[in-house]
């Protein structure tokens, strides 16, 4: 069983305020695109919030388990282990709730390319990976963020047995490798809009 997990307790200090998941693109609303992809490639989905009062505001999808942050202050990694925690299914797709063409071709592929690993991680290179959106092993998780003591998502990733995938690897599914664009800025979001979203 796949399992879908969105991630939206940010506080968005770099979003003006504006709760990122609310920004539009092509009409729609990030979160609204992110459910609608993720509904196409995994069984179930969970939406973890930084709080009972953010969990009201995803009231209206009757379809998405929104849960809120067990360990407050944690930053990602906290939001990854209550999802983790929420989960039935043994594979995650862990994702931030400001990634808006997130690609259902490329987790199909992250989803097959663990077999045998604890998580298949996208990567530029060594250094720039992106774990906010890969695929890990709930079991993996939970057995690492049990007694972690770091807040780092790549202490997590290491501690793992990832499998590292180029990010060049999925032009053939995304040529232009949009499922990896986050926007953090509303000029962000602007100049996306100029540039990119007449590709869509």
């Amino acid at each position: 069983m796949r399992t879908g997990i969105v991630l939206v307790g940010g506080e968005a200090r770099r979003a003006g305020g504006v709760e990122k998941y609310f920004f539009k693109v092509c009409g729609q609303t990030f979160i609204d695109r992110l459910l609608g992809t993720l509904r196409e490639v995994v069984d179930e989905i969970v939406i973890v919030a930084r709080n009972k009062e953010q969990c009201t505001r995803f009231a209206q999808y009757q379809d998405v388990l929104c849960i809120e942050d067990l360990r407050k202050g944690m930053g990602p990694i906290g939001g990854v282990h209550a999802g983790a925690l929420a989960a039935h299914g043994d594979e995650l797709f862990v994702v931030a709730c400001d990634m808006p063409c997130i690609n259902g071709k490329v987790i199909e592929g992250l989803f097959r390319m663990m077999e045998g690993y604890d998580a298949a991680i996208p990567c530029w290179n060594r250094e720039m990976l992106e774990p906010l959106h890969a695929v890990y092993r709930r079991s993996a998780l939970l057995e690492y963020l049990r007694e972690h003591e770091s807040r780092s998502l790549r202490a997590m990733i290491e501690a793992l047995h990832p499998r590292y995938v180029p990010v060049e690897s999925f032009r053939p599914v995304d040529p232009d490798l949009l499922t990896f664009i986050n926007i953090n800025h509303i000029s962000d979001l602007e100049e996306f809009k100029a540039e990119i979203e007449h590709r869509l």
